[in-house]
Formats: C-alpha cells, structure tokens, sequence
C-alpha cells in the first residue's frame, strides 16, 4: 500500500520542461577526456581513499519508488554522512585545497611535496602564508574552508545574498572568513574572482570557464569516488542515472566517471534542474553555453545556479541522454517522506532539498509515457539516484520536516 507522505509527495510533481539527447554508446570520448582525463579521476580515487577519515557512504534501495516508478529497481546514493560535512561536496573542494597547496609547496621548495605531508602539518609555516577562496551556495564553501583547516592555510569564502545563516556560520565554525554580498550566486563568483586575482589568493571554485578549469577538474575529479563506491556496492550496473545539476559539475562527474569505466555499458544520464535555474536544460537545447539570470531563488539552494561550468558542458553536451526541470513544490513532502523511513524498508534517510531532485525527476518522467518511452526507462531498468546532502542547514531542514514549509 503507497503510504500518505508518497501520495502527498507525488500530488507535489509537476514536470517543468524537458530535452531528449542521443548520446553514441561508445568508448570514453576523447574530446571529454581531454578535458576531464579518466587519469584525474583515478589520481583523486587514490588520494581522497587514503584519508584516515575516509568511509563510503550508503547505497540504499528504494522499493516504494521502484515499484511506483514501474522499474525493477531504484538505488539511492546517500552523501548525507561524507566526512561529517554532510554532502558529496566534501570529496571535491578540499581535495583541491591540498593539491593545489602540495604543487605550490613544491615549486617554492623545489621538491615534491605530497597531499599527506599537507595535512600531517609538516609545512604549516609555508602553507600558513597562503590563501585560498571560493564563491559558495554553501556546501562547496564548506568542503573548501575543511581543507583550508586540515592545511592549516587561510580561508576567504564569499556568499550570495540568499545563503541561509546556518550554512554561513558552519563555514565560519571551519575557521573561514565569510563574506556575504547583495546579489545572486554569479555575482558572487565574479566578485571572488576579482579578488583572488587583485590579492593574488587561489580561487578553489566548482565552476569552470575559459582559463580557468585545472582547479575545477581536480574538484570533480574527487567527486568521481562516488562512481568506484557504487560500483564496489551494487552486483547491478545501472540503466540510468538521474543527476541534479546547479552549474553542472557533479552532473558531468557522473557522466563522465560512469563512461570511463563502463564504455558501451555505461547508464543513460539525465539531468534534472530547478525550473528557476535551467541553464543546462537551456544550453542543451541552444546547443551552446546559454546563462540564466535568476529572478526567483529555488529552496534547493545548491542548484541555483544560471551559468553551466564550461567543463561541464564539454562532457554533457556528449554524454547527455535527456534533462528535465521540476518544480519546487515537491522539494519538502520529497524531504518528509525520505525522513520517515517508508522509502528505504524502514532506514530513515536524511535528505536535504538537494538530495532528492532525482525521485522528483523519476516520478515526473514515469507519469509521462512519451518521455519515460524516449529513455528507455521500463519495468526491467535499474535507475541511480543521488542524494547529495543530508541537512546541511538544520533549522531549514527541521522546519520543512515539521511540515512549517
């Protein structure tokens, strides 16, 4: 029997808009690994799995989606634990922090100096000296300001207007210097930039575009762990995967990490996107790089995003099977009904607005046989979600648990 909270949850789903690719079945592109070499991801699988701290996180199964979607099964990737930060954020901006710190001790010192010998401290007076900084929804600034600690390097962090108190003090409470501007999430990325280039501090951003894109590569490279964990956890390789997307860099990670390693086997990728910040969706159809200017900022806070990464878009533009964009309505009772337990056989998950876009995304596409047809989503596909934070602004999170939003 469906319970309350699912109906409720799926009363909730309006799909918003949609794009259907037909990306080749083929070998790892070379045009996308010239810009997101499988040997990155490898080196940051290697190095972020070597931390004292490292654990995978949970694959559960979600039987009630499953059996509503009309497919044999759902797995959910749950990163609401990665090394306390609450998201998969975790796994990209510190590791970026230390490389980027290792090669500039390196250079200064004229030998090599590696990651490990970053974080055991043993080239604090140097590395004390240095400053690295970001433009952040949150989450990424979190993972950035963690590396700068584990370093022992400063931080400066820059927030846009719409940032939530919560996730501005747990960057604070990481030693990170929070700066909060008037406008939206782009602004506060150029603003960064300008800084980091006037001040001669490292940009450590998510985000890529012309010049700038060694850094984002290492950052979605970490994210690519998720990848070697799932298919360590599941006998069943995935049919297809639906994946959030802000400016696009986990997205792509995904893609690109599931391509390398699979080839010819590798899932179906759809993104999915607020309907208030469809960059991707937009760009897919233009076929080139299309921004979004924000006017209405969506509860999923790390999406709200209006201009896809350029690395990013090098890897959807090829490896993309469709995108769709949702509604926001559905973000809480989607939220409500992950916490209950009835999702995952009674394991209460918790899952933050951006972690369940992917069951929105599904459930949306099943109520469209057209689309769901046009996947090739039927009652014999495994289809990946994840759920890429737990809750990391509580008090938003506890409010949209007791039902107040």
């Amino acid at each position: 029997m469906t319970s309350s909270l699912f109906t409720s949850m799926q009363d909730a789903i309006e799909l918003k808009d949609q794009w259907i690719g037909n990306p080749t079945a083929s070998d790892y592109p070379s045009e996308v690994d010239a810009q997101f070499p499988a040997a990155s991801m490898l080196a940051a699988q290697t190095e972020i799995k070597s931390w004292p701290i490292y654990q995978p996180t949970a694959l559960f199964e979600l039987p009630e989606v499953a059996k509503q979607a009309g497919v044999a099964t759902v797995l959910y990737k749950d990163e609401s634990t990665r090394f306390g930060l609450g998201s998969f954020k975790a796994l990209g901006g510190a590791y970026a922090v230390l490389q980027y710190l290792a090669t500039r001790v390196s250079d200064q010192l004229g030998k090599d100096v590696t990651m490990e010998s970053i974080r055991l401290g043993e080239h604090k007076d140097t590395v004390g000296t240095m400053m690295v900084t970001t433009a952040t929804d949150g989450n990424h600034g979190r993972s950035v300001a963690w590396g700068a600690q584990l370093a022992g390097c400063q931080c400066r962090i820059y927030i846009h207007k719409d940032v939530s108190v919560g996730r501005e003090q747990a960057m604070a409470e990481l030693g990170a210097n929070v700066i909060r501007i008037k406008g939206n999430y782009d602004e506060s990325v150029k603003l960064c930039a300008s800084e980091a280039d006037k001040n001669g501090w490292q940009m450590v951003s998510d985000t890529s575009y012309q010049g700038y894109t060694s850094i984002p590569t290492q950052i979605m490279s970490g994210y690519s762990v998720m990848i070697d964990e799932i298919l360590s956890q599941s006998a069943t390789v995935p049919t297809h995967v639906f994946i959030q997307a802000g400016v696009g860099g986990l997205a792509a990670a995904v893609a690109a990490g599931f391509w390398s390693r699979l080839g010819n086997n590798c899932p179906k990728i759809i993104v999915v996107e607020s309907e208030y910040a469809d960059c991707i969706i937009r760009s897919l159809k233009a076929g080139a790089p299309t921004p979004v200017d924000i006017e209405t900022e969506t509860i999923m806070a790390g999406l709200s995003c209006g201009e896809i990464s350029l690395i990013a878009w090098e890897v959807l533009k090829r490896c993309s099977a469709g995108a769709v964009s949702i509604n926001d309505a559905a973000v809480p009772p989607a939220m409500r009904y992950m916490a209950s337990g009835d999702a995952a056989n009674g394991t209460k998950i918790e899952a933050g607005e951006c972690a369940v876009p992917g069951i929105i995304a599904l459930l949306a596409s099943a109520q469209n046989k057209e689309l769901n047809q046009a996947f090739g989503i039927d009652k014999e596909s495994t289809v990946l979600l994840f759920g890429c934070e737990g809750a990391t602004d509580p008090e938003l999170y506890d409010s949209i648990l007791a039902n107040k939003l």
